[in-house]
């Protein structure tokens, strides 16, 4: 784990449980692409840095979840280097608090503050911000998150952040975190049409060609929606459909897995009621979920 390994002439991952990009213009400078989970990751890049020479100039956000953000306040503070990140993901970095917040919907409970559901602040600049690298081109990869992007550097590598995940991920934990599942298949679409010498996703291994992974991705979105509609065959509470899920896919429930996946769910019944496939109706102060 913190192994350097490069993939192009001017761009490099670091090996952690969410892959670190670098990009390097020039014999000295270089850029990260993600910081890591937390202040002793930042750490370990640091020393990184320091053994081959060169100097930090800036991170850049993919998206502002705590394990991709977590080494920022330490970086920046010992480098005084800028952060870019994108719209509502510079909001969520500058106040990480709208992490675990928005995933509980409402004030987090303790066993939700920590290090991988809330990050350190740290200060940010959108990446429409006149110093940021004009020669790395910005990648919407939407649906994940808010406004995740991805970043293409010109030697033809495509970091990617959590746009995919890898078949041992989903086959262990099913349903994957999503915000926006029709953002989410528009991006699949995207990337799988896509161009690159070398694509480098945060959480499965760099390759040359995606599809098959992309199909399996998809794959799983639709199994899950499926699955969902048959729950509802008959009236649903929200609960019980969180609760059938985990039981069908022998998922072990913890308050991390509440909200993750309970928000994820949230976002599955949104898009299925937006496409027609399922209603909600309100009985009795409850709001229940039917297949249409």
């Amino acid at each position: 784990m913190f192994e350097l390994v490069q993939v192009g002439p001017q761009s490099y991952y670091i090996m952690s449980p969410a892959k670190i990009g670098i990009y390097k213009p020039n014999e000295t400078d270089v850029y990260l692409i993600d910081s890591g989970n937390d202040k002793d990751a930042g750490r370990k890049v640091r020393k990184i840095l320091d053994e081959k020479g060169w100097t930090l100039k800036a991170i850049i956000n993919t998206h502002s979840n705590a394990d991709h953000i977590g080494g920022n306040r330490y970086l920046q503070q010992q480098y005084g280097c800028p952060i870019y990140a994108k719209g509502i993901e510079a909001d969520f970095t500058r106040h990480p608090v709208l992490e675990p917040s928005f995933l509980y919907g409402g004030y987090p409970l303790k066993e939700l503050r920590h290090k991988f559901l809330l990050a350190e602040e740290s200060d940010v600049l959108d990446i429409s911000d006149e110093g940021f690298p004009q020669e790395l081109e910005v990648i919407s990869l939407p649906g994940h998150f808010f406004d995740m992007i991805g970043i293409r550097t010109p030697d033809g590598t495509a970091f990617l952040a959590d746009c995919i995940s890898s078949r041992e991920t989903l086959e262990k934990y099913r349903i994957a975190f999503i915000y926006d599942v029709a953002a989410y298949l528009e991006t699949l679409d995207r990337v799988e049409a896509m161009e690159a010498k070398i694509f480098v996703p945060a959480h499965t291994e760099a390759c040359s060609d995606l599809k098959e992974l992309i199909e399996f991705n998809r794959t799983q979105i639709y199994e899950i929606a499926d699955r969902i509609v048959a729950i509802c065959e008959t009236p649903q509470v929200f609960e019980s459909i969180l609760k059938q899920l985990f039981d069908g896919y022998g998922l072990a429930m913890s308050f991390e897995q509440y909200v993750l996946v309970g928000s994820t769910v949230r976002s599955y019944l949104s898009w299925l009621k937006d496409t027609g496939k399922v209603w909600a109706n309100i009985e009795s102060n409850c709001i229940l979920w039917e297949k249409l």
